[in-house]
């Protein structure tokens, strides 16, 4: 019997890649195909629909992360969660922010090549930044801001829609911090409870009632990003002063 060494083991030719899969990996193919039909309503012009798939893959991503530690991991669920993310929170999200500023941008010429390059900057951080996430995966923290954070920011500006030259300042600045060297803290369950909770009110509320629901959510966003790194940074000095205390 043939087989081919890698670093998931020595895998028989004739075994069904789809074999490799665990109940995790599953979820985490759910959160491309969301992310694909996404890309397919943008397209159509169903922008909030396009907007509330991204949601749905969001949780999909988070889910995933539940289902493997309490499950475990696939074979390949390593390689298989920056490719699905690749579609689901950067490929799609920015493809959406182009098809809401489209009406702007037909008629703008000089606008509509500062935008692309803008998105293709933030394209390629994002590439940059989940495929270097397993190389410098860490247990308590990431190093460079989520690209879930960055996708939650597009989505959640379809639901407002404020002047561009407002957004494309923080795209840049989001793309540049996913590839920094900051440090942002995990969030435990309950965090991510109610980052969901958030998600799920402006699925469901639509835009609706003053925007408020993605104005909180991006509310929350801006807190971990300007907060997290200083909790992370006192959280040390409190271990550090610990470890001296005791010494």
């Amino acid at each position: 019997m043939l087989v081919i060494p890698s670093r998931l083991g020595r895998i028989p030719l004739q075994k069904p890649m789809v074999k490799l899969l665990s109940v995790a990996d599953v979820i985490t193919l759910l959160n491309a195909v969301l992310g694909f039909l996404s890309l397919l309503m943008a397209f159509s012009g169903q922008l909030q629909l396009a907007a509330s798939l991204i949601f749905r893959g969001l949780l999909a991503e988070g889910l995933d992360g539940i289902v493997a530690r309490r499950l475990g991991n696939g074979r390949i669920g390593e390689y298989l969660e920056p490719m699905a993310d690749l579609v689901s929170l950067s490929v799609a999200p920015l493809v959406l922010f182009y098809m809401v500023y489209d009406d702007v941008l037909t008629s703008q010429l000089p606008l509509h090549v500062l935008v692309g390059g803008v998105l293709v900057f933030s394209l390629l951080c994002s590439i940059i930044r989940l495929s270097s996430f397993s190389l410098l995966k860490e247990k308590s923290f990431f190093i460079g801001l989520p690209a879930s954070a960055s996708a939650l920011f597009l989505v959640g500006i379809v639901f407002l829609k404020p002047t561009i030259w407002y957004v494309l300042p923080v795209i840049i600045f989001f793309s540049v911090v996913m590839i920094s060297s900051i440090r942002f803290p995990k969030p435990g369950l309950r965090v991510n409870l109610i980052t969901a909770a958030f998600i799920i009110t402006t699925i469901v509320l639509d835009g609706n009632y003053d925007s408020l629901a993605p104005l909180l959510l991006l509310g929350a966003l801006a807190v971990y990003i300007f907060f997290g790194p200083v909790y992370l940074h006192v959280q040390k000095d409190k271990i550090t002063g610990t470890a001296k205390t005791r010494k």
